[in-house]
């Protein structure tokens, strides 16, 4: 099984990046896929998972900015991140899992991280 999340980068604040989580090993269509995201000195966080169903769901701090998909066809799940702002700057981390769950525990495999940095 493997998660290789990509796509991160220094943008400036206000701007957008789309990162990807392209999978192999497992079955896309079958699992829950989530992003997390980890600041500096900090624990890492739910930001967003895809449904199996085809719905999602956002933390808080992200909805209306941040959009979660996936591409069957592709195997790769993508996080659209728009109206970026300082304090989204993290390692974002990509994870599969048997349940919509917004705790770390509760996935099975996880990616690397990539690595997001607003600022001007």
């Amino acid at each position: 099984v493997q998660l290789q999340a990509s796509g991160g980068g220094l943008v400036q604040p206000g701007g957008s990046l789309r990162l990807s989580c392209t999978v192999s090993g497992f079955t896309l269509r079958l699992y829950f896929m989530s992003w997390f995201r980890q600041a500096p000195g900090q624990e890492r966080d739910f930001v967003a998972v895809s449904r199996v169903s085809g719905g999602a769901d956002y933390a808080d701090s992200v909805t209306g900015r941040f959009t979660i998909s996936r591409d069957t066809n592709e195997n790769t799940v993508y996080l659209h991140l728009s109206s970026l702002k300082p304090e989204d700057t993290a390692l974002y981390y990509c994870a599969a899992g048997p349940t919509p769950s917004t705790t770390i525990s509760a996935y099975w495999y996880w990616g690397q991280g990539t690595l997001v940095t607003v600022s001007s």
